[in-house]
C-alpha cells in the first residue's frame, strides 16, 4: 500500500496548498476504486482536479439539504457515502432533481466525491465504525471476508466487553447510533445473553445466512424484510436488530474525516443532518418528526 498523500508529498508546495487531486489520491488509497462492486459508481462525480481545497464536508447522502449545507459552510469538496449518479444518465439538465444538484455543486465550486461499496469493505471501513459505535471491542473480523484479503470484507464480527441481555444491548445500540424515525426493531428473546455480535452497515439481509453460520448472538444491520427475518427466526438464528439504513452508515463519517485530516491539511466538517428517507414516527400516542 502506498503511503497516504500529504500536500508536500503530492507536490502541493506548502501544507495549505492542497488540490482536489491530492484529496482524491488520499481517498482512493483509503478506499480503492477496485474494491467497489461492478455496479457501483464511486470516485469523483464533479470537480476540477486542480481546484484548491480548503474545506471538506462529509455526509451519507448527496441530497439538496446536504448540498446547501456544504455551500453555506463554504466547502470546496463534499464527500458522501451514497452516489448521486448510481444509474447511467444521458444528461444533467437542471430540469431534474439530480441535474439541479449537479448544477448547484458546479456553480458553487463544490466538488463531489463518493466512497460507497469500496468503503464498505475497507479495513477500516463502514462496518468497523458501526461496530465501535455500538460497543464492540477489538479485534474485529470481517463477517464475509474478501477473496483477495481476509482483513477486508463485508460486515464485522466482534464481542462485547461484558455479556448482557438482548434488551440491554438494544438500548446500547440506540444510544450509540443517531436517532431516526425508524428507530430500532428487535427480534429475539429480550433476556437472551449477548456476547458476540455481527454488524453490517446498510442493507444486510444478503448476509443473514452468513451471520447464522458465524454463530453470533445478534446480527445488527438495516433494511431487513418481513419474510427473510421471519424465516431466519424460525430456523433458530441469532437475534436480529434492524436499524435505519442512514444511521448504520453515519458512524463512518467521523472516521473517514479523521483519516483525511491525518493525511492532509484541510478543514473538515461532518454533517449531522438526518437524511434518512423516513421523517415521521407515528404511534397511537401521536406523531413525532425527526430532523
Amino acid at each position: 500500500m502506498r503511503p497516504a498523500c500529504s500536500a508536500r508529498a503530492c507536490g502541493g508546495g506548502s501544507l495549505r496548498d492542497v488540490r482536489l487531486s491530492h484529496v482524491v489520491e488520499a481517498l482512493e488509497d483509503f478506499y480503492r476504486p477496485a474494491w467497489a462492486e461492478p455496479w457501483d459508481a464511486v470516485g469523483l462525480t464533479c470537480g476540477d482536479p486542480d481546484q484548491e481545497i480548503g474545506r471538506v464536508m462529509f455526509a451519507v447522502d448527496p441530497v439538496t439539504a446536504v448540498v446547501e449545507e456544504a455551500v453555506e459552510w463554504g466547502a470546496d469538496l463534499l464527500i458522501t457515502h451514497h452516489p448521486l449518479l448510481l444509474r447511467p444518465v444521458h444528461g444533467v439538465a437542471a430540469t431534474t432533481p439530480k441535474g439541479r444538484l449537479v448544477h448547484r455543486l458546479i456553480t458553487s465550486g463544490v466538488a463531489l466525491f463518493t466512497a460507497h461499496t469500496n468503503a464498505d469493505v475497507a479495513d477500516p471501513g463502514v462496518s468497523d465504525a458501526l461496530a465501535r459505535a455500538v460497543g464492540l471491542t477489538e479485534p474485529l473480523r470481517p463477517l464475509a471476508p474478501s477473496e483477495d484479503d481476509a482483513r477486508r470484507g463485508l460486515g464485522r464480527v466482534g464481542s462485547l466487553g461484558e455479556p448482557m441481555p438482548l434488551r440491554a444491548f438494544a438500548a446500547q445500540v440506540a444510544t450509540g447510533l443517531p436517532r431516526t424515525a425508524w428507530g430500532l426493531r428487535v427480534a429475539g428473546d429480550p433476556d437472551r445473553t449477548v456476547r458476540t455480535v455481527a454488524v453490517c452497515g446498510g442493507a444486510g439481509d444478503s448476509l443473514l445466512d452468513t451471520a447464522r453460520a458465524a454463530g453470533v448472538d445478534v446480527y445488527l444491520t438495516a433494511d431487513l424484510r418481513h419474510h427473510p427475518a421471519s424465516e431466519f427466526g424460525e430456523h433458530g438464528g441469532p437475534a436480529l436488530i434492524d436499524a435505519a439504513h442512514w444511521a448504520t452508515e453515519w458512524p463512518w463519517l467521523p472516521e473517514a474525516r479523521r483519516r483525511l485530516t491525518a493525511a492532509l491539511d484541510v478543514k473538515t466538517r461532518v454533517s449531522t443532518q438526518v437524511t434518512d428517507a423516513w421523517t415521521l414516527s407515528c404511534t397511537s400516542e401521536g406523531v413525532e418528526k425527526i430532523s
